[in-house]
């Protein structure tokens, strides 16, 4: 890293005292793009205090490199560098993940003058929130623990095997249904119209469709239902609630934790 080294600062005690170190973050990291080079440094230092990795790069081009060579779990990116800007970056990242099929990774912009780098121009890019120069480590902490993934949830053997026992077999399908036939014909047309409907359900996460997510997640919740999955078609069904209240931002890690369990599911059926 270029420039002239930065002694680290020394946040006041009480607000040291009043970040929370979150255990799990050690296991996590995060993408910082930024050219000044005392900037840069400032923000290694800062998540350095959280705890987290984290890489740091001058620009654009450098940081869509990174990404290419391995997962990060947030990218923070100013808006205006060299060779490749935070916004080309961010469209370049979500191109990738549309191609490559990966998660959405949150994007975070970094800049000091949100009348130039408005939050819509931010939207546009395909940006997620935005933080403003001079940043603070409480900030910072604040952005982080809203985008940052929560505490897996690790289920016991025991749970594992409850679920695993309620999930339908051949058997109790054929027997259910009456016909290897029916059944063979009926998982064949609900798997493909699933797979469909999660396919969705990633564009209107990515999009903050929350007409199409509730949708999409309607039409889950009723194959679902005809299966007998009622754990999952509980929390579809919830999880709509919740969107007509609150939107998909507010209920993303749900969503991706549904869609994680979906998944699961969907690939048991198809080896039925």
């Amino acid at each position: 890293m270029g420039g002239r080294e930065l002694s680290s600062p020394r946040p006041s005690q009480a607000l040291a005292a009043s970040i929370e170190l979150l255990s799990h973050w050690q296991h996590l990291n995060v993408l910082v793009a930024e050219d000044h080079p005392t900037y840069r440094a400032l923000m290694g230092w800062l998540l350095q205090k959280l705890g987290l990795g984290h890489e740091l790069v001058s620009d654009g081009r450098l940081a869509l490199a990174a990404i290419c060579e391995r997962p990060f779990d947030l990218v923070i990116t100013d808006c205006q560098m060299p060779r490749m800007d935070g916004y080309r970056m961010a469209r370049a990242i979500r191109l990738l993940e549309q191609i490559k099929k990966r998660q959405r990774v949150p994007i975070i912009a970094l800049t000091a003058n949100l009348v130039h780098d408005d939050p819509q121009r931010c939207r546009d890019a395909g940006m997620d929130a935005w933080l403003l120069k001079p940043l603070t480590l409480g900030q910072l902490h604040e952005v982080l623990l809203h985008w940052l993934p929560g505490l897996p949830v690790v289920p016991s053997a025991s749970n594992r095997s409850s679920v695993l026992s309620a999930w339908p077999t051949r058997d109790s399908l054929i027997e259910t249904f009456g016909s290897t036939q029916v059944v063979s014909q009926m998982l064949g047309s609900l798997l493909t119209e699933a797979w469909e409907d999660n396919a969705l359900l990633d564009h209107a996460r990515n999009t903050l469709d929350t007409s199409l997510m509730a949708e999409r997640l309607h039409r889950l919740v009723g194959s679902l239902a005809f299966l007998g999955a009622t754990e999952l078609e509980s929390r579809g069904s919830q999880l709509i609630e919740q969107l007509h209240s609150h939107g998909v931002l507010l209920n993303r890690s749900q969503l991706d934790a549904f869609q994680s369990d979906l998944h699961r599911y969907l690939v048991y059926l198809n080896s039925l």
